[in-house]
């Protein structure tokens, strides 16, 4: 027997019923988007790769991206984020471009990570953005998206949270610990990764990066203070916003959350599953208002996240979200064939079925019935019509509930008045 080609490490497969929630998740997340009244644009799934080496990290440019030279010696990248990409297209439009901009998306993208649960190299991810407007209200109304969202899909605020912090604010709390400007970048993914290091271990870390005992001790000082957000203007009229959204109950400061990507300006956040077994960020975002500029753009201020389809799908697993008739057959019948010379009337019967609008599947040769009845069953389509000779010397046919077992008989006239309906309100239930 031969061995099957094994698919690419890090990679899916979306079979039907894969696919289903991967459908579903988009209809929904276009549905939030669109009821916010964002509009959904996509970018090349190929980029150069100094536009990521702009702004989003060495670890991200270095470690992480799938780079290789095209035939020209170009090196190129599977894009790994879409916000780099999302800067250009404004920077190369801004001029023409109406502001405030309400965009989203949701494409695949891939990172040369350690694939494991919750993580793949190959994925596809919602990004939303707002760019244009530099409020606190406006990343309130980011915040309140992922609400919306999670609240159309189930989970409640005991079951996900999304953790918040500001960047500014932890600028100002490492002035007073004598860190400075030009150590940020490096104190701030010490920060990011401190609660994915044990202690001891993240302690060296932060000697090898040059800070003494007191600004170690300082900082975790800091990351354990839940009540510093009173202290940043910012934070406090976010938390004003969403409470007239009635979105504070998903929302909780956060010292520790940082981001690892260094275009980040001011406002940061992530989503979490605090319910269940997922121990990995939902999704992230925050504020980004230097990026158009470090893409060849004028400054503009900017706000977003992005959420990745394999933790989500998960976590809406994990809590029963998904919806049951997801995965039913696009199909509501199918008509059976008798013989060879009954073909003509089974094509012509679906063929008139799906003119009015109704998904049909015809059985292309014809074997024993029983077998037909038995295939619809199984892949669960709820009706069937037999139409064999002596339906047709009388002009009728029958139609079979797959479900139930019950059949009626129906006249030829009557498909539009009878059949339709039936059929109709199965596709729409």
């Amino acid at each position: 027997m031969k061995q099957v080609i094994a698919a690419i490490k890090g990679t899916r497969d979306f079979y039907p019923e894969n696919m289903a929630i991967r459908a579903w998740l988009y209809e929904t997340i276009k549905t939030i988007s669109q009821r916010y009244g964002y509009q959904e644009y996509e970018g090349p799934f190929l980029e150069p790769i100094e536009l990521y080496a702009a702004k989003s990290g060495e670890e991200l440019v270095k470690e992480q991206s799938f780079v290789f030279p095209d035939r020209s010696g170009e090196l190129i990248t599977l894009r790994p984020e879409l916000t780099p990409t999302l800067a250009r297209m404004v920077a190369q439009r801004q001029k023409q471009l109406i502001f405030p901009l309400r965009w989203w998306s949701f494409g695949p993208f891939w990172r040369y990570e350690k694939p494991q649960k919750g993580r793949s190299r190959e994925f596809f991810q919602w990004n939303i953005d707002l760019i244009g407007l530099n409020t606190p209200e406006a990343d309130a109304e980011l915040l309140s998206v992922i609400v919306s969202f999670f609240k159309l899909v189930g989970l409640s605020s005991a079951q996900v949270k999304i953790f918040i912090n500001d960047r500014k604010l932890m600028e100002d709390q490492l002035n007073q610990l004598g860190i400075p400007p030009e150590r940020r970048s490096a104190v701030f993914r010490l920060i990011d990764r401190k609660e994915k290091m044990e202690f001891k271990e993240w302690q060296a870390y932060a000697q090898e990066e040059g800070l003494n005992t007191s600004q170690i001790n300082g900082i975790v000082n800091l990351l354990q203070n839940t009540e510093l957000w009173q202290t940043s203007p910012n934070l406090i009229r976010i938390f004003q916003a969403l409470e007239n959204e009635s979105a504070s109950d998903y929302i909780e400061f956060d010292p520790n959350i940082i981001r690892g990507l260094d275009y980040y300006t001011s406002t940061v956040f992530e989503a979490k599953d605090i319910g269940g077994t997922v121990r990995r960020s939902i999704l992230g975002g925050g504020r980004y208002d230097d990026l158009l500029a470090a893409v060849g753009g004028d400054p503009l201020p900017a706000v977003g996240f992005a959420m990745g389809d394999v933790v989500i799908s998960l976590i809406l697993q994990e809590y029963g979200c998904i919806p049951a008739n997801i995965y039913a057959h696009p199909a509501k019948v199918l008509v059976t064939t008798f013989s060879n010379d009954t073909l003509s009337h089974s094509l012509k019967l679906a063929h008139h079925l799906r003119e009015k609008g109704v998904n049909v599947i015809t059985y292309p040769e014809p074997v024993n019935l029983n077998k037909q009845l038995k295939y619809a069953d199984r892949v669960k389509i709820p009706y069937a019509i037999i139409l064999g000779p002596d339906e047709i010397a009388i002009d009728r046919f029958a139609l079979k509930s797959l479900s139930s077992g019950e059949q009626i008989q129906l006249a030829w006239d009557e498909i539009d008045t009878k059949l339709l309906p039936l059929l109709v309100g199965e596709r729409d239930s």
